[in-house]
């Protein structure tokens, strides 16, 4: 032992005489600033790797390629202002209808007269009666039926706000009804659903989404430790999850689709670590109309202890009752295991009016975390269930109403008229040469593109002719949300179509005004954040 000790003494001291010969070479402020570079260095590769790691080693390098050329003197302001033209071109129709906008009060109030100036500026709206792609999801005209229903409950209930729970109890209670009928037609009462399932009404998809996304992260905090979270979803999925990561410091992974234009399990699973709280599932996704496989991603998701959100804002009063009709609809609610939160917009299928939605949980301890109390307020005690504290009792007493004057067999009749008009429209499509239909459709939105034309000439040819259909990309494609609106134009809409194609196919090249530049510009820039700064200044330049 005493030898051992020996010679480790003195293999140290002639370690420290080498070590300090070797280092007596260097300056001291070298040896100093070494370990600080080092340290630099490291974490400058540990940046770049979680940049590839995010974007992927194709964009990172891109990212850098057009950092580089910016430097370049002269080339950001040419950048700059050949996006203010593209800017300028987008707006240039907004500009125009803007000269006349009122910019402060009238001097002398209008009174009644104001009726009959809203009833002239709404002239000017575009024609939407059967025209439009989703927007106006009730059928008819807005004079009579459905509409005259809607709005007289509305307007019954215009002054009230549910945040007066004890001064408004008949808007509380319709609040409540119209949960609970949207969580029966999504599974509460099968055993499967575990017989707890709660939630509110918010005043859209986008707020649904945006709880349900703050809802996880801090249930997922709570259960987990997870401090610096991570969500999951398809590309297909809405961009409201791009909206709730940003809002709520959430980093987002988005995968691609697979052949079926479905969430890709596969690539999802890749994608889980131990910082991701949600997994995202539409039923169906907005652009194809095409239900993810909500059965395996409920695997998924209980699997490794995460939550998993079904977007159902367009299907929620659809798929329950398009199943009854026999339409082969794969399980999507909370019959399914693993599915812990359900948005599903009442302003859609649901036919109520504009600004309502119901967001569900599948239990309350998942809800909680959606509220938001204050105790250390001088104002009082503070507790909020949705984002916004004063609510419009109007549009919750318009919702209730739709739903009570419909029932299940209104409902019923209503999708086995909009899934007709759904089949008879990709019917047509097919029997246009030219065309193909993105996917397998499994509602009613309809998404299709062409190999042979630019499918954007087809839109704004289509624009032309009144339609106002939506642009999408990856591919490149349009589609139409079939309503009750459009039942009675079917066959308007299908001829319309085969003449823009006749049209582009006569006439194929670039056209000027529309989206078909806009888009087919997006759809060649490499560089995603230019793209971006296009839309943001398109913006703040329109509202």
């Amino acid at each position: 032992m005493d030898s051992y000790s020996s010679w480790l003494n003195s293999f140290l001291v002639r370690f420290r005489l080498s070590a300090n010969l070797f280092l007596s070479q260097f300056e001291p402020l070298a040896l100093l600033l070494a370990p600080l570079l080092t340290l630099f260095i490291a974490r400058l590769l540990h940046s770049l790797l979680s940049v590839i790691h995010e974007k992927g080693l194709k964009a990172t390098v891109l990212a850098l390629f057009m950092s580089s050329i910016k430097l370049v003197p002269g080339v950001q302001s040419y950048i700059d202002a050949e996006k203010q033209k593209v800017v300028d071109k987008l707006q240039s129709g907004s500009k125009s209808k803007r000269e006349h906008w009122r910019t402060e009060l009238p001097t002398t109030g209008l009174g009644v007269g104001v009726i009959e100036e809203m009833k002239d500026v709404k002239s000017n709206d575009a024609d939407w009666k059967g025209k439009c792609s989703g927007t106006v999801y009730i059928g008819g005209s807005e004079s009579e039926g459905h509409f005259s229903l809607i709005n007289e409950a509305s307007s019954m209930f215009a002054h009230t706000n549910p945040l007066h729970l004890d001064v408004f109890q008949s808007v509380a209670r319709f609040e409540a009804e119209v949960v609970a009928m949207t969580a029966d037609l999504l599974g509460s009462k099968e055993k499967a659903s575990g017989g707890q399932v709660c939630g509110n009404m918010t005043s859209g998809g986008t707020e649904s989404i945006l709880l349900a996304v703050k809802t996880s992260r801090d249930y997922m905090k709570a259960k987990k430790g997870i401090t610096r979270p991570e969500m999951i979803i398809a590309e297909s999925a809405h961009s409201a999850y791009d909206k709730a990561a940003q809002y709520f410091n959430i980093k987002l992974r988005r995968v691609p689709v697979n052949k079926e234009f479905k969430a890709d399990v596969k690539s999802i699973r890749k994608q889980i670590n131990r910082k991701t709280i949600l997994i995202v599932g539409s039923a169906p996704g907005y652009p194809h109309g095409i239900i993810d496989p909500i059965e395996e991603l409920g695997k998924l998701a209980d699997s490794y202890g995460i939550c998993l959100h079904v977007d159902l804002c367009l299907g929620g009063f659809v798929l329950p009752f398009a199943r009854k009709l026999g339409y082969p609809i794969p399980p999507f609610d909370f019959t399914v295991r693993g599915v812990t939160s359900i948005s599903a917009d009442v302003h859609k299928y649901g036919l109520a009016p504009k600004g309502t939605s119901v967001v569900l949980y599948r239990n309350h301890d998942i809800r909680k975390h959606q509220f938001v109390a204050v105790t250390e307020w001088s104002g009082g005690l503070y507790v909020s269930p949705t984002i916004a504290g004063s609510r419009p009792g109007g549009v919750i007493a318009g919702a209730w109403a739709a739903m009570m004057s419909l029932g299940q067999q209104g409902y019923l009749e209503n999708t086995r008229k909009i899934m007709e008009v759904s089949k008879m429209i990709q019917k047509g499509i097919k029997e246009i040469p030219e065309l193909f239909i993105i996917g397998n459709p499994d509602m009613t939105i309809v998404a299709f593109g062409s190999a042979v034309l630019d499918i954007f000439e087809v839109n704004d040819i289509m624009s032309g002719k009144g339609w106002h259909l939506n642009a999408l990309q990856r591919p490149n494609s349009i589609h139409i949300c079939v309503t009750l609106q459009h039942v009675p134009v079917v066959d308007a809409f299908l001829q319309d179509l085969r003449e823009a194609v006749q049209t582009v196919k006569e006439n194929p090249g670039p056209i000027s005004g529309g989206l078909a530049p806009i888009y087919g510009a997006a759809g060649k820039m490499p560089d995603r954040g230019m793209v971006q700064d296009l839309l943001v200044n398109y913006m703040d330049g329109t509202c």
